[in-house]
């Protein structure tokens, strides 16, 4: 069943462990296939919808009726009851005030808890040396790219640029956000101070010029780090037990290929020698970048 023709999708976040046993347990039960189950943790973009951001799925078990409006925390839950023969009786008795109400505050500070349980799941003591280096340049290259965003914001005065700067902003920072769950401070980049110097001015100068000079920017950065994460997540196969850490990885992947798009979709014409030269600059002074994050 495709997400579009379910009459419920539930979306839930894969990378937290205690999140993940309980939806395969519910999986397991009969009248499950009739969910669209999503993991807002790894999938792409488009089958969260459009009222729905990766975070706020990751933050809170959400559910989709079939009028396409959406339910989250207990009654979320509810639905899912309500689907599975097992656990059918449940579903009305927990809608009820006061039970609700209980139960949401429990489910509340169950969350407010759970990121215990997501850092106990693997500790990024114990990753191996070459995922640490290969996470450094991630976070490196993460923080460079919060910065790129706020140099257009802070120079750009062209509302609908303004507005691609800040939805991809938002993105960028829970991006960092997850590649911070998995360094350990002490492993990330002493070349951090010049990464958001320089990301700040890749953002700032094109801004200058332009929204066109943005778009050519922002899809150069976003083929370099599609590629760069390509690369890891395939030789994160080599980890089994690091399944969590290619999802989230595989993930931000995603959502760069769609920054890509969304940039080259605003190029309406094929990009000239400047805007090719450029686009050379910017990939290879991300190559240096990486390179040297991955040392220092």
């Amino acid at each position: 069943m495709t997400v579009s023709a379910a009459n419920c999708v539930v979306y839930f976040d894969g990378a937290c462990p205690l999140c993940r046993q309980e939806i395969a347990h519910y999986r397991g039960q009969e009248g499950a296939t009739s969910i669209v189950w999503v993991d807002a943790s790894n999938c792409d973009p488009a089958a969260l919808g459009v009222d729905l951001a990766r975070d706020a799925a990751m933050a809170r078990l959400h559910a989709r009726r079939a009028d396409g409006s959406l339910v989250t925390g207990v009654p979320a839950f509810a639905m899912i009851w309500s689907r599975l023969h097992a656990y059918r009786w449940v579903a009305p008795i927990v809608t009820r005030w006061p039970v609700l109400n209980v139960l949401e505050l429990g489910y509340s500070t169950f969350l407010r808890l759970r990121p215990l349980w997501r850092r106990a799941a693997t500790p990024p003591s114990a990753l191996p040396a070459a995922v640490v280096a290969d996470l450094r340049t991630d976070h490196a290259g993460e923080v460079g790219a919060v910065q790129i965003y706020r140099g257009i914001l802070a120079v750009a005065r062209d509302g609908e640029l303004r507005a691609f700067a800040a939805r991809h902003l938002a993105t960028e920072v829970l991006h960092l956000r997850r590649i911070r769950h998995w360094l350990p401070s002490s492993a990330r980049s002493r070349l951090l101070p010049l990464w958001r110097v320089a990301g700040w001015v890749t953002g700032a100068m094109p801004a200058l010029l332009g929204p066109r000079a943005v778009f050519v920017t922002v899809a150069a950065v976003e083929r370099f780090v599609d590629r760069h994460y390509a690369v890891q997540i395939e030789r994160l196969s080599a980890y089994p037990e690091l399944g969590a850490l290619r999802e989230t990885l595989a993930a931000c992947r995603r959502d760069e290929i769609a920054h890509r798009d969304e940039a080259l979709a605003h190029l309406h014409a094929q990009p000239g020698a400047f805007a090719r030269a450029w686009t050379a600059v910017v990939g290879k002074g991300s190559e240096l970048a990486v390179a040297a994050s991955r040392r220092l």
